[in-house]
């Protein structure tokens, strides 16, 4: 694919069928000897970041007020994690720990010092969420909430 990386037109097919040639943007590489773009750069500080906070202490307390041994016939889980929104007992590759309060974004340096401190937060700001239902719902939620939010402050 030759229009990845050069900035070239590359062909678009139309739900009709038809081929529209559309300019893609490339972005400079401004960031670690040339080689990342800004975007790239704070995407991989705030994948970075997330990685250390899964050995925050409260992350841990949150877990095990959630938890209780295994009630399931399922003899090989030890113990077993209540989803705060549903309140379904699941086992723990299930569950995800969620911010109540979001994290927010990381696109910019002005944004590190919000991001750190709501990323790193104590356990009232913390909640077992099952993945495959609750968690990618509040999720959903908060990418809405913070549409719109830009929406009115005239963002995008």
């Amino acid at each position: 694919m030759a229009w990845k990386n050069k900035g070239v037109k590359k062909p678009v097919k139309k739900n009709d069928g038809a081929v529209k040639v559309s300019k893609r943007v490339i972005a400079p590489k401004v960031r670690n000897s040339k080689t990342m773009s800004e975007s790239a750069f704070w995407s991989f500080i705030r994948s970075a970041l997330r990685n250390k906070s899964r050995f925050w202490k409260p992350i841990q307390e949150c877990k095990q007020l959630h938890k209780r041994k295994n009630q399931s016939s399922n003899r090989k889980l030890k113990f077993e994690y209540q989803c705060s929104e549903c309140k379904t007992w699941l086992p723990e590759k299930e569950i995800d720990v969620d911010h109540i309060i979001p994290a927010g974004s990381l696109n910019k340096a002005e944004d590190l010092p919000q991001f750190v401190e709501k990323l790193f937060c104590e356990v009232v700001n913390l909640q077992l969420l099952c993945k495959k239902k609750c968690h990618l719902e509040k999720t959903a939620r908060d990418k809405e909430f913070l549409k719109l939010k830009k929406l009115e402050n005239g963002s995008i």
